[in-house]
C-alpha cells in the first residue's frame, strides 16, 4: 500500500450483545470480507476466558492478523452511551488476550444499518440477514478504518 502502513491482514470485530461479527482484510488493506459470527459468552466467570474471546484469539492467529479494529458505537451526535462503554471493556479484555498485538477503536456510526441495507438490497432478509448482519458490519467497520488509513498516508 503506502508508506505508514503496515503490511498484514487486519480483523474487523463488530461486538453485539449477543453476537461477535468478524471480518478481515488481503494483507495490503485493500478490501474487507465476511470471517465469521461467534456466539458472546455471557456465562464465562473471572477465572476462565470466554468461548468468543477464546475463539477471537484462535481466528487472530488462524489469520496472522497484525492488527484487530474493533467498532465502537458512537451516537450520531458524536457523544458515547452505555453501548460504548461496553465496546471499550469488551476491547480492553480483547488487547490483554491477543498482546502484543494492538486492538483499536474505530467509530462504527451506522455500520450495522448499512450493513442491514445492503444485505436487504441484495435479497437477503429475516433469519438470514440475523446470520449474516453481524459479519456484514464488521465488514463496514473494517472497510471504514481501512478507508480512512489511506486517506491518512
Amino acid at each position: 500500500m503506502t508508506h505508514g502502513f503496515t503490511r498484514g491482514v487486519r480483523l474487523g470485530v463488530d461486538v453485539g450483545q449477543v453476537r461477535v461479527g468478524v471480518a478481515k482484510c488481503d494483507p495490503d488493506g485493500i478490501l474487507a470480507s465476511p470471517v465469521a459470527t461467534v456466539a458472546r459468552d455471557q456465562q464465562a466467570g473471572e477465572d476462565k476466558l470466554p468461548t468468543d474471546l477464546a475463539e477471537l484469539a484462535r481466528l487472530a492467529d488462524e489469520h496472522e492478523a497484525v492488527e484487530i479494529v474493533v467498532g465502537l458505537p458512537v451516537a450520531l451526535n458524536g457523544r458515547e452511551g452505555v453501548a460504548a462503554g461496553h465496546v471499550r471493556a469488551y476491547a480492553q479484555r480483547l488487547a490483554e488476550v491477543l498482546a502484543p498485538r494492538p486492538v483499536v477503536l474505530s467509530d462504527e456510526r451506522m455500520s450495522t444499518v448499512v450493513a442491514s441495507r445492503r444485505l436487504s438490497e441484495r435479497g437477503v432478509r429475516g433469519r438470514r440477514q440475523r446470520a449474516v448482519v453481524d459479519q456484514a458490519a464488521a465488514v463496514e467497520i473494517l472497510q471504514g478504518w481501512l478507508d480512512a488509513q489511506r486517506r491518512q498516508t
